[in-house]
């Protein structure tokens, strides 16, 4: 039986995992899923949110167990657990990206922003007034996120999102070949991805490369429309 940690998206928090830690608690995993800071109920100011704290969140979310755990990233989550890996290279087994941002060490950022490219999020988000973050317009929240959800799903997601601070939605995180290299990843393809697309994240996993990759056929949010499958696809690699 394995160890995961849980990290989710922008504008999200632990709440978006509930189905996928009941199914892998069912399965006898042992599982966490974090509140980044500014998320959830985790109630860290804005001006103090930064991939810095988010990397340390997850970093000490990792030290409480001494065995090393799988660490999923969803969306910007991949951004968050790139970062915290490089840091907490011991503390991790293995890496999985669920629909996220990766980047292969050393990448120019501007290459990680194709990633953004026919993308439906830009026309959903609504920018605070002082430019500093985001939200997501309600109309949009389905098209954009949860095509395949029920109804409750995104009743419950309308519910928990909060303001997302835009300058970190693609911010670059620094990792190296020797530390965060070093670890096997996944990654889950989402083919109906409206946020991500699947094309932007085929070109992600071939620049940066990884160990086992599965498709799911699904919307950006395979934790509401298909926890057991999402859970299967967790565990390949383990």
């Amino acid at each position: 039986m394995s160890r995961f940690v849980l990290v989710h998206g922008a504008w999200h928090g632990a709440w978006c995992w509930h189905k996928v830690v009941a199914e892998l608690e069912r399965r006898g995993h042992q599982v966490q899923a974090l509140d980044l800071p500014g998320h959830g109920v985790d109630k860290t100011p804005i001006e103090q949110v930064s991939l810095d704290s988010y990397a340390e969140k997850v970093g000490r979310v990792l030290a409480q167990s001494d065995e090393p755990a799988v660490l999923v990233g969803h969306s910007m989550g991949g951004l968050v657990i790139t970062e915290a890996a490089e840091r907490f290279v011991d503390h991790v087994q293995r890496l999985v990206y669920l629909c996220a941002f990766l980047e292969k060490p050393g990448e120019d950022p501007g290459e990680s922003r194709e990633a953004m490219k026919g993308s439906l999020v830009p026309s959903a988000m609504v920018p605070s007034e002082n430019g500093l973050t985001t939200t997501v317009a309600h109309d949009k929240v389905r098209e954009v996120f949860y095509a395949d959800c029920s109804d409750e799903d995104i009743a419950l997601a309308k519910a928990c999102v909060v303001p997302q601070r835009m300058d970190l939605i693609l911010a670059s995180p620094a990792h190296t070949r020797e530390r965060w290299g070093r670890l096997p990843r996944s990654y889950v393809l989402c083919s109906d991805d409206r946020a991500i697309t699947l094309a932007a994240q085929q070109r992600m996993v071939e620049r940066a490369g990884c160990d086992h990759v599965i498709t799911l056929e699904t919307s950006h949010s395979p934790f509401f429309s298909a926890p057991a499958s999402l859970v299967d696809a967790l565990l390949v690699g383990g």
